[in-house]
Formats: C-alpha cells, sequence, structure tokens
C-alpha cells in the first residue's frame, strides 16, 4: 500500500489533518489503533441526550475550534452556572453557599463533542480511514517510511505524521533508532488527562437546579473533587459529571469506586441522588491507548508542553509530530490539538518535492 501522507491517530488533530487534506484533494491515509476515531473525545449516548467522557468544554479566546464548529454548522451553548456551589470539606462536611462556578464561561457542544468527531468524519473519505490498525514500526527506506501494523500491513508513505501522544510514540519502533535525547523528549512529555478518570451520573429529573443548586461542587473528601451540571442545553436526560481524585492506583475496583461516588453525591445532592438511571465511568489511566505507567504515576502534574527543538525535523523532516501536547499555545486543550495539526500541514507543506 503506497501513500504520500500517513496519519497515525485519529484523535481530533490527526482527523482535523485529514479532513484539511481531504479538502485539498491531497493523497493521504489517516490509521487509528481503536475501533472509532475521537481518541480521547468520548461521548455516549442516553435517551435523546449525549455526555461527554472525555474532554467537555472550549472558552473564549480559542479560535480554531470556534471557527470550525461554526462551520461544521454546530450549536455551542454555555456551561450552566447558575445557583448555589457546593463545598465538602476533609471531614465530608458539607457546606451551601452561592459562589462562583468554576467553569462559569464555558463553552459545550450540543450533542458533546462527538458532534465535532461525526461531522469531521464525513469529510474524510471512508476510503481514506482505517480504525482497529495498529502501526507498531516505522522504517526509514529513503526515499519515505514505511509503516507495519500489528497484523503485518504494511504502509509506503513518503512521510508520516504521529498525531498521537508523545509517550505512545514511544512504544512503536523505529529503524534507525531515533536519537536518545529525542526518544528521551517524547517520553517526558506528560499525555493530556491521561492521568484522569470521570463520572457521569445521568436522571430522569434535575433535582439540583429545583432545589436551587448549580450542580457545581468541590470536595476535599471525594473520591469526586469536582462536579458540574453535565445536562443538555435543553430537555433530559439530565446529569451531574465529575473529576476523580483519587489516584489511579488507588481506584482499580471499579464497584467500589463506584459505590464511593454515590455515596458522595448522596451527601452532596442529597436522597435524590441515589439512583441515577446510569453511572458512567471512564478511567483514562487504564486506557492502554492513551497512558502509559508514567502517566499513572503523576496525574495532577501540571505539564509544559510544545514541541521541543530535539523533535523538530526528525527523519530530515518526514516525520511529524501532531497532536495537542506538542502545541506551542494552546497544549493540553482541544484548541492545542487543532494548533498541532494546523502546524503538521505547514510542515506538510514545506516538505513537499
Amino acid at each position: 500500500m503506497l501513500t504520500d501522507t500517513l496519519i497515525i491517530g485519529g484523535g481530533l488533530s490527526g482527523l482535523a489533518l485529514a479532513a484539511k487534506l481531504a479538502a485539498q484533494g491531497r493523497d493521504f491515509l489517516l490509521v487509528e489503533a481503536r475501533d472509532r476515531l475521537g481518541g480521547r473525545i468520548l461521548t455516549v449516548r442516553e435517551g435523546a441526550a449525549h455526555f461527554d467522557l472525555g474532554p467537555t468544554w472550549f472558552w473564549p479566546g480559542q479560535p480554531r475550534i470556534a471557527a470550525l464548529t461554526e462551520r461544521l454548522g454546530l450549536s455551542r451553548f454555555d456551561q450552566f452556572c447558575q445557583g448555589d456551589v457546593i463545598f465538602e470539606n476533609e471531614q465530608g462536611r458539607v457546606h451551601r453557599g452561592r459562589g462562583y462556578a468554576s467553569m462559569q464561561g464555558a463553552w459545550r457542544l450540543e450533542g458533546g463533542l462527538g458532534a465535532l468527531i461525526a461531522a469531521l468524519e464525513n469529510e474524510v473519505p471512508a476510503q481514506r480511514r482505517r480504525v482497529s490498525t495498529t502501526i507498531r514500526m516505522l522504517t526509514r527506506a529513503a526515499p519515505g517510511i514505511i509503516a507495519t501494523s500489528e497484523d503485518g500491513v504494511s504502509i509506503q508513505a513518503r512521510r508520516v505524521v504521529l498525531a498521537l501522544p508523545p509517550r505512545m510514540a514511544v512504544r512503536m519502533f523505529f529503524t534507525p533508532t531515533l536519537p536518545i535525547a529525542a526518544l528521551t523528549e517524547l517520553e517526558g512529555i506528560a499525555t493530556w488527562m491521561a492521568g484522569h478518570a470521570k463520572a457521569v451520573a445521568v436522571y430522569d429529573r434535575p433535582f439540583w437546579l429545583e432545589a436551587g443548586l448549580s450542580g457545581d461542587a468541590m470536595s476535599r473528601h471525594g473520591p469526586v473533587v469536582e462536579i458540574h451540571d453535565a445536562s443538555p442545553a435543553s430537555g433530559g436526560p439530565y446529569a451531574l459529571f465529575g473529576f476523580i481524585g483519587v489516584p489511579p492506583r488507588a481506584r482499580s475496583d471499579q464497584q467500589a469506586l463506584r459505590r464511593q461516588i454515590q455515596a458522595q453525591l448522596i451527601r452532596l445532592f442529597g436522597p435524590e441522588a441515589a439512583t441515577p438511571s446510569i453511572l458512567c465511568l471512564k478511567d483514562w489511566a487504564y486506557d492502554r491507548l492513551t497512558a502509559t505507567e508514567l502517566d499513572a504515576q503523576a496525574p495532577h502534574v501540571n505539564s509544559q508542553y510544545g514541541l521541543p527543538r530535539v523533535l523538530n525535523g526528525l527523519w530530515d523532516g518526514d516525520l511529524i509530530l501532531a497532536g495537542t501536547e506538542v502545541a506551542p499555545k494552546f497544549g493540553g486543550y482541544l484548541e492545542g490539538a487543532l494548533e498541532a495539526s494546523e502546524l503538521a500541514l505547514a510542515n506538510l507543506g514545506h516538505i513537499e518535492r
């Protein structure tokens, strides 16, 4: 199989790049190890509503995602923030007060961020995208690169874009091997969101709103440390979602964690929180296509993102890094994934022969 550009990774960055190449009529192939596109964007549907188990928000001042959602005809709405905020102290005592909702001013998408992925996927011809395709080896074979998949399929490309977390790239075999300094830098870039876990509790009624609560809660008792309203812009079902603050190794027992989350929801929001119609958990630390052992060790470290100089121009510029972690300004955001995609497209243009 022969292609001009091979994009490895079908998350937002890789998919956005593929859509741009398709619009320009260029030759490319997008491959993704998962059985779906979207990467760390994961949206589930319950009834008529959609709930994000990965990233949820974007903000004013992020021009790329604002322009993209507008171009695709997607509707955004403000994160709900009206009402009282709940605080739970170290002893589990709950305090109610009117305060600042931490995500006030953030935007969400109608249909969840999965609507963004679906719209971009529609812009990439089916014959130019493949899922359930894991690339294990990249071999420099001038002019170009040969990518070998887990099931032994070879793809020859003039250049390769690694649109995936840098630590995922280290798992591949490179021939010839990349410089030690480059491998060290790749491994040192923490994966955005990899240490996090998220819970979404879905209800038939927004009883917290009826009680004058915003759905926002902060806790120092846990296991959930931060909670927000996850309901759709209008109608139901309704939901609360939270970020789990327990370290990855202490939350491996999913059943015990579910019991602890439900007990906490009752403490914070009362007995009506006891019986969600569904309680969804997604632990990205245990997602083998997102996190490594290094990510599990330090999930709360504030990472410095961007592209180190040693990772620029790999294999004479034919091996290009993309993904939010290498974005120079918006690393660690959805905007960063689009920024990295934009830079990768520019690099592809620079090495046209």
